[in-house]
């Protein structure tokens, strides 16, 4: 998997969480979502993702987006 494939899946991961924690326990958990999607909208526009970086610097096979 490269770091493409990984940044996706970890902010897919962290929205569903975010989403269920919501639903179980308090409607706050919904900020985690709201950050997550704010990251990726601010990578979109500026190819800057810090959990990009931190996944190149363990070794993640590059891809093309970051």
């Amino acid at each position: 998997m490269n770091v493409d494939r990984m940044v996706m899946a970890v902010a897919g991961a962290m929205v569903l969480s975010s989403v269920t924690l919501a639903y179980l326990f308090s409607p706050w958990w919904m900020a985690l979502a709201a950050f997550v999607g704010a990251n990726m909208l601010q990578a979109s526009f500026t190819g800057f993702c810090p959990l990009a970086l931190i996944l190149k610097r363990i070794g993640v096979r590059p891809g093309s987006a970051f």
